[in-house]
């Protein structure tokens, strides 16, 4: 089956074509490289120039799309040109096709070209003048030097320059993606982290909202209406003002918004007599210790939060307990309030509250869980628990 050569690039037709003028323009003058009567010309006269002159052009047209086929065929040329008067079109290409052969062949090329015509400008330095004891055998060499071994070093070292470019391109794209990828995870974090506040803050608000417009609305009663008003203004003014301080954090336009400081186990009182106005009977047991770092605290604080907003909307009459209680090297925050005997909740929910608890506790490598658990004082024989345990350790915080 016949080998079927690459389609030469178009620069590499134009080298060939000007190569290849130039060469008939000097054979046209009659300009060769060697006299005819020296020994080394075997073939005299000006047609035998012609035939290494096309066949080096035809290697130019191989400089890039076959480097090693175009180098093989050059050095035939080039010894076929040696064995007649010379043409120095024929050599310049050469030297081109070597430096082409280094600078787009194969990676294991480009190492093994420069070392051969290395030794072999050695060899052709030191076994003539080795033979001839002259001065004038050490051109030898030399020319073999300038013909093979320099224009290969030269591919080389641009070889290397370019592969040195590209690497660095190549670094500064990766850390281009690796800072892409990193501000998008801080952004979806931020988001993630600022939905989880704007759930914990302003649901628990909406929710007894909802509940109690919905009891004012229902009841044909001046005095339960009225106060259910009264919680229902006061959840709004609460829940506004929450929303005021989540957007004093948001904003970025070097104003004198101060952003609120986040909550602590200090204001659960507060939280507690909230959810009591709300009709929750709460009992508070909560015994944290000192000095527990700020993000636990949060944590904890937002998910009795939330649980207690949970309660409000899902749970039948009955007591909530909220527990926290130091165990060692961990806070540990238990919740639980009457589960079953309601059809519906008193307050739609979306599900977002107990993703936001589970992430919390994630967050700080911890555990959680919340579910129905058996319980004999409860509704149905059950009770609805939410519990996490929050490491206090730096290591477990990092």
């Amino acid at each position: 089956m016949a080998v079927r050569l690459p389609r030469p690039r178009r620069f590499d037709c134009y080298v060939a074509a000007a190569g290849l003028l130039g060469g008939l323009l000097l054979w046209g003058i009659g300009l060769g490289v060697r006299p005819a009567d020296e020994p080394v010309v075997l073939f005299d006269g000006k047609w035998p120039l012609l035939v290494p002159l096309v066949v080096i052009a035809a290697c130019e047209l191989l400089r890039r799309s076959a480097p090693r086929t175009g180098v093989l065929m050059g050095t035939v040329a080039l010894v076929g040109d040696t064995l007649t008067q010379g043409s120095l079109v024929t050599v310049i290409m050469y030297t081109d096709v070597m430096y082409a052969a280094v600078l787009y062949g194969p990676p294991a090329s480009a190492r093994r070209i420069p070392w051969i015509t290395g030794l072999l400008t050695v060899a052709g330095t030191v076994v003539p003048f080795a033979l001839w004891r002259q001065p004038e055998a050490l051109l030898i060499g030399v020319a073999v030097g300038i013909v093979s071994f320099a224009p290969a070093s030269t591919g080389l070292i641009v070889r290397n320059h370019r592969e040195a470019a590209d690497a660095a391109l190549l670094r500064a794209e990766q850390t281009a993606l690796l800072a892409e990828m990193d501000r998008v995870q801080a952004v979806t974090a931020e988001r993630s982290r600022m939905a989880r506040e704007l759930h914990d803050m302003v649901a628990n608000h909406l929710s007894a909202i909802a509940i109690h417009s919905t009891a004012a609305l229902s009841l044909d009663d001046a005095a339960t209406t009225r106060q259910a008003l009264g919680v229902i203004r006061e959840n709004s003014v609460a829940g506004l003002a929450e929303m005021r301080r989540l957007i004093g954090i948001l904003r970025d336009d070097g104003g004198d918004t101060e952003p609120a400081a986040a909550p602590t186990l200090d204001g659960l009182g507060a939280l507690v007599d909230g959810a009591r106005a709300n009709g929750l009977d709460v009992t508070l047991d909560a015994r944290p210790g000192v000095g527990l770092p700020a993000p636990v605290e949060l944590a904890a604080y937002r998910i009795v939060q939330e649980s207690l907003t949970n309660a409000l909307k899902h749970a039948s009459p009955g007591p909530v307990l909220v527990r926290l209680t130091r165990d060692g090297a961990a806070l540990r925050v238990r919740v639980t309030s009457p589960y079953g005997g309601r059809d519906t909740p008193r307050a739609p929910g979306s599900g977002a509250g107990l993703v936001g608890m589970r992430e919390r506790t994630a967050l700080l490598r911890g555990s959680f869980e919340a579910g129905a658990v058996a319980d004999p004082g409860g509704p149905d024989g059950k009770i609805w628990a939410v519990c996490a345990v929050l490491p206090l350790t730096e290591g477990d915080l990092g």
